[in-house]
């Protein structure tokens, strides 16, 4: 599920998602208006699924939460 497989492709995958919310991350702003910007992309599907990508990038460090605004990571 995080990595594609034969069965999963990339755009499914949580890596896919991931690269998708960081698309559209060009600006900080809320979790609820990216997810109003994402909500209709297919690999995306469901807010679970959208989270969960959140998370893994707060994991892998790209992303920060800062005075509520969920932004890229500038290293």
């Amino acid at each position: 599920m995080i990595l594609p497989t034969k069965h999963i492709s990339f755009s499914h995958s949580l890596l896919g998602v991931g690269s998708v919310l960081l698309n559209e991350l060009a600006y900080p702003q809320t979790v609820t208006a990216l997810w109003e910007k994402v909500r209709l992309y297919k690999g995306v599907g469901s807010y679970q699924r959208f989270i969960l990508a959140l998370d893994m990038l707060y994991l892998f460090g790209a992303i920060e939460l800062q005075a509520g605004l969920i932004r890229r990571r500038v290293t």
